[in-house]
């Protein structure tokens, strides 16, 4: 099965910042799994959901 790739800006909108922030949290080590392919920045649809379930789950819960 193919993987589906995202784009900076796809995957800055389904973490809702802006394009600039998550180039930020690029820069910091502090973003999705990535990788630069032909010159772009491109985010896994698969790591990037996982990423997020990942912080929900390690969030404390009330």
């Amino acid at each position: 099965m193919p993987r589906k790739l995202l784009h900076l800006k796809e995957a800055a909108d389904r973490l809702r910042r802006s394009e600039a922030q998550l180039r930020w949290m690029v820069h910091n080590g502090t973003a999705p799994p990535s990788a630069l392919i032909a010159g772009r920045r491109m985010f896994d649809e698969d790591l990037l959901d996982r990423w997020i379930e990942e912080h929900f789950k390690s969030q404390p819960t009330d």
